[in-house]
C-alpha cells in the first residue's frame, strides 16, 4: 500500500475545450479538446505523483465513463482501488473563451450511489494496510451518500493511526471536523459558511482557525484566500503567504494542487514552513496550465523559492 491514499467519492472526467465566443443559440465550434481524470482526491493524487510521491487513488467508478476514468488514472501512473457502482461516472466540462480569457465551468452532480455502494467504499478503508500514513478525503459527495460520510471515513482510518486530511464543504466538512482530523483545507467562502462569520480581517481568520484547533477538531488549518494568498495555522504557528504574480490561464485544480503538494511535502517530513511553500507554489503552477492539466513538477520546483512566507 502507498504512503498516501486519496479518496474521491464524486470523481469525474474533466473535459476542457476552447471557443472563439460564448453566445446563446449558436453552435459553438470548439477546439483544443482535452480529457483529464478529475475530482478532488484524484487531482491531489496527480500532483503527489508528479512530485514523486507514493500515492494510491481510491474512487467509485461506473459505466463507460468510469472505465475511461480508470484508464486516465492509469495513464498518469497512479495505482487505483475502485469500487464498482451502477451509475455512470460524471463528466464536468470547462469552456475557455479565447479572445477574453474568460473561463466557464460546468459541474454535474454525479451519479446516485446506493447504500451498499457507499458502504463498499467505507469497507475498503478497513482493508488498508498500515503503510498508508496519510488519508486524504477530498471533493463533494454524490447524491445518495450521507452527510456524515467523511466522519465515518475519519473513524475508519483512525484505527491505524493515520493522519486524516479533509477538503470538502458544508455538512460533510462539519461532520469530519466533529470526528477530529489532522489537517483541513477550506477556501475562504467555505470557511465563512463553516464558522458562520464574515471573517473580513486576517485577525478574525486566524482566531477562527485557532478555534478549530483549540476544540481539537483539526491540528492544522490551511486557509486559501484567493488573490490574498493563504494562511497556515497550527497550535504554535501562524504563517502567511502572498500570492505569486501570475496571470491565470486556468483556475481549475489550483486548490487541489495546493493540497497535493502540501501532503507530499509533509509525507517527506518537511517542516510546516516548507510544506506551505510547496503548497503555494503548486497552486500557482496550476494557474499556468490550460484547461484541467494541473501544474508540472518543473514549474512547482521553480516557484518554491519565489514564495514569500511570514510568521504572524
Amino acid at each position: 500500500m502507498a504512503d498516501i491514499v486519496t479518496l474521491t467519492m464524486n470523481p469525474a472526467i474533466d473535459l476542457s475545450v476552447s471557443v472563439e465566443v460564448v453566445a446563446a443559440f449558436h453552435k459553438l465550434r470548439a477546439a483544443n479538446e482535452r480529457r483529464d481524470p478529475g475530482g478532488g482526491g484524484i487531482n491531489v493524487a496527480r500532483v503527489i505523483k508528479r512530485l514523486g510521491g507514493d500515492v494510491t487513488a481510491m474512487f467509485p467508478a461506473g459505466g463507460t465513463l468510469g472505465q475511461l476514468l480508470r484508464r486516465l488514472v492509469d495513464s498518469e501512473g497512479i495505482p487505483a482501488l475502485t469500487t464498482a457502482i451502477a451509475g455512470e461516472t460524471r463528466e464536468d466540462f470547462t469552456v475557455l473563451e479565447r479572445p477574453t480569457g474568460a473561463q466557464y465551468r460546468f459541474v454535474l452532480p454525479g451519479p446516485l450511489l446506493a447504500e451498499n455502494e457507499w458502504r463498499g467504499c467505507l469497507s475498503a478503508f478497513g482493508a488498508l494496510e498500515k503503510d498508508a500514513r496519510f488519508v486524504v478525503g477530498s471533493g463533494s459527495l454524490p447524491p445518495g451518500v450521507p452527510d456524515d460520510f467523511y466522519a465515518r471515513v475519519v473513524q475508519a482510518a483512525k484505527h491505524g493511526g493515520r493522519k486524516i486530511v479533509i477538503d470538502t464543504s458544508g455538512p460533510p466538512l462539519q461532520g469530519a471536523l466533529s470526528a477530529g482530523i489532522y489537517l483541513v483545507k477550506p477556501n475562504l467562502n467555505e470557511f465563512r459558511l463553516l464558522m458562520r462569520e464574515e471573517l473580513e480581517t486576517e485577525a478574525a481568520q486566524i482566531k477562527a482557525c485557532r478555534t478549530l484547533i483549540n476544540d481539537r477538531r483539526a491540528e492544522i488549518v490551511a486557509l486559501t484566500l484567493g488573490e490574498r494568498g493563504a494562511l497556515l495555522v497550527a497550535r504554535d504557528l501562524v504563517l502567511r503567504a502572498k500570492t505569486l504574480p501570475i496571470k491565470p490561464v486556468s483556475v481549475v485544480g489550483a486548490g487541489d494542487s495546493f493540497l497535493g503538494a502540501m501532503i507530499w511535502s509533509l509525507a517527506r517530513e518537511h517542516t510546516l514552513d516548507l510544506a506551505f511553500r510547496y503548497a503555494v507554489a503548486a497552486g500557482s503552477a496550476a494557474l499556468l496550465m490550460p484547461g484541467t492539466e494541473l501544474g508540472q513538477k518543473a514549474d512547482i520546483e521553480r516557484l518554491v523559492s519565489d514564495v514569500e512566507v511570514q510568521a504572524v
